[in-house]
């Protein structure tokens, strides 16, 4: 009889260890999931490039260099749509603007610490990697770092970009006098504003809060048309739309915005935007 009462506790204390032990390990599997999924969720963080020039400096290297060497090795690590764009009317003198979507931070940090160091980057960039101090490729590079919207996690692809055909892009940045503020303007495009920006045809490409970089705080979006006049008529209709003028009229929504930057951009023949 006592026997079979060991054998008993020995079995009862077996079973409940197996099931604490497989309770410790499905909620470590749960955090676990919770941590890779990142705080975030899906939303991209986009690389915000521009490689200042030289006024009047040709941009032959840097183009080379990022068609031949930088945007395959994206692509190769999995980073697809980058966009190359050149800003005719230049807001503070000449530039390339370069747009990098990744899937989170560590994409960020692997492309910045390895990417120049990769023996395929380095032969198909040899020429400007290696140019002399006497010609340098660029004068001096800015970055952002941004984080998308929650209203719009990923970015999206217009019709003509697809179809490669003419296609304008107008990115605006909006600064802040006030890190609530901006916060305040993230949160009117998200309640609306981007989807009326869906629905009369501005064509959005990316909404994003910047993380990093000067001009702090702003956020940064992009829109998109087949040429001037066509995105004008659809910041006319932007304008008369009844959500956009309710939005505009709510009282929490005064006083965002302190200055409006807008550039309009050309994609580079080799541009995937």
């Amino acid at each position: 009889m006592k026997m079979q009462r060991r054998q008993f506790l020995k079995t009862t204390l077996t079973a409940s260890a197996v099931a604490s032990a497989a309770l410790t390990l499905s909620t470590s599997s749960a955090s676990a999931a919770a941590a890779n999924a990142g705080p975030n969720g899906d939303r991209e963080y986009y690389e915000l490039r521009a490689y200042r020039l030289k006024a009047g400096a040709p941009s032959t290297l840097l183009d080379a260099y990022l068609e031949k060497a930088l945007i395959p090795a994206l692509n190769e690590r999995g980073i697809a749509h980058v966009g190359v764009f050149t800003e005719p009317e230049a807001k503070d003198g000449p530039a390339v603007w370069v747009l990098i979507p990744h899937p989170s931070l560590e994409s960020v940090a692997s492309v910045a610490a390895t990417l120049n160091r990769d023996a395929k980057v380095q032969s198909a960039g040899a020429e400007y990697l290696q140019t002399p101090k006497a010609t340098p490729g660029f004068e001096r590079i800015d970055s952002w770092l941004l984080l998308a919207f929650t209203g719009m996690p990923k970015h999206e692809l217009t019709a003509n970009t697809a179809s490669r055909g003419p296609r304008i892009f107008e990115m605006r940045s909006y600064e802040s006098f006030s890190e609530l503020k901006a916060l305040k303007k993230m949160d009117m495009f998200n309640d609306g504003e981007i989807e009326v920006m869906k629905e009369v045809g501005l064509a959005p490409v990316f909404f994003a809060q910047a993380l990093t970089g000067k001009d702090l705080p702003h956020l940064t979006y992009m829109t998109s048309a087949t040429d001037r006049d066509a995105h004008k008529l659809h910041w006319a209709a932007f304008g008369k739309h009844p959500v956009w003028v309710k939005l505009r009229n709510d009282p929490q929504y005064a006083d965002t915005v302190s200055k409006n930057t807008s550039r309009f951009l050309v994609p580079t023949a080799y541009s995937q935007i």
